[in-house]
């Protein structure tokens, strides 16, 4: 089934023990105007909130500027959600303290009626990609003494926010200059026969938009995925196609969705990679989605891309607050350019 693959649920994370002398960093709720978002047929707001964490020596000077790294929330959960999983500002403040340079890190919130817009362009959702990589962007570069350069620009996600990391990433090396895949959902093209019909038939029931929180979890994360990458304008009420009608596979659908894939689109990106200064991937030795982060890292190394690859101990979630402090944070010290 389609949730076996992308593994959503982000609640038991591990937390690791506080950092001693670590300083605190100041955690801001900001509202970003979304001009990219106007007009969307599901009716999602164009302003939305985002978190903000500013290093501990941000407000003890107002010349010095800082890289930006923006962290992508997974699935059914938005930033708020995702900073209590991932254990904001602690692990922020944790990995300052053990010696990574201090950064800007910004959590956009792209959860939407169906809990997730996949990072994507569509009719339906909202164009939640040039949302991420123009308006947050220049929002943050107008508004915060970041460093607007793209090297000193990061891009990193989990689970669906790792996929929108492959994606953003793959297709606008011009905003970033350093990427980090976190157990990256649906990289790989989608099977149609891992669709369950009993969803499926649910989703075709459906009468409004509204209707969709009363379906199990799989069926509308299911939804989700067709109002992101199989939009439909002449479809009211819920404005999609999804690769089954009415029991019959719709070859197009799935071509779409097929579309949508990292691992399907790579060779047409991989010059684009190619401009990073540094790629990570990572993924839980218990995490299904360990199998395509593996595909991915090895389509890297067929075209010579500089990666590094790890399969860690660990859940989908049980760890990632730990990898974003001891991993991720030290990645982008280590690959973003400085003032």
């Amino acid at each position: 089934m389609l949730c076996s693959r992308l593994t959503w649920a982000q609640v038991m994370t591990n937390v690791p023990p506080p950092v001693p002398n670590a300083k605190p960093a100041t955690v801001q709720i900001v509202t970003i105007p979304g001009p990219s978002l106007i007009g969307n047929l599901e009716g999602e707001s164009a302003d939305r909130n985002a978190v903000v964490v500013l290093p501990p020596s941000y407000a003890e000077g107002t010349h010095r500027r800082y890289p930006v790294v923006y962290a992508l929330h997974g699935y059914s959960i938005g930033a708020q959600q995702w900073i209590q999983e991932i254990h904001v500002p602690q692990t922020i403040e944790g990995a300052f303290a053990k010696g990574s340079r201090e950064m800007i890190v910004v959590l956009p919130d792209s959860k939407t009626a169906y809990n997730g817009s996949f990072y994507s362009r569509s009719a339906t959702t909202g164009d939640f990609e040039s949302y991420v990589v123009r308006d947050v962007v220049q929002y943050i570069d107008s508004h915060y003494r970041t460093i607007p350069d793209r090297l000193s620009r990061g891009l990193v996600g989990h689970s669906m926010g790792g996929y929108g990391a492959a994606r953003l990433g793959m297709r606008h090396p011009e905003v970033f200059g350093a990427l980090y895949i976190m157990s990256g959902c649906c990289l790989s093209p989608m099977q149609p026969q891992m669709l369950s019909p009993e969803n499926l038939a649910a989703i075709e029931a459906l009468k409004s938009p509204a209707d969709a929180a009363n379906l199990p979890f799989p069926a509308r994360a299911t939804l989700a995925t067709a109002a992101a990458w199989s939009p439909d304008p002449r479809r009211p009420p819920l404005y999609l196609d999804l690769p089954f009608k009415d029991g019959v596979l719709q070859p197009d659908v799935v071509a779409k969705w097929t579309a949508n894939a990292p691992l399907a689109f790579f060779d047409q990106a991989a010059s684009n990679l190619r401009q990073y200064t540094a790629i990570g991937i990572d993924a839980g030795d218990q995490d299904g989605l360990r199998i395509d982060a593996t595909k991915f890292h090895e389509a890297l190394d067929r075209y010579g891309i500089r990666n590094t690859f790890e399969i860690y101990p660990g859940t989908h979630t049980s760890n990632v607050a730990f990898r974003i402090q001891d991993h991720v944070l030290p990645f982008f010290s280590q690959n973003l350019k400085f003032d």
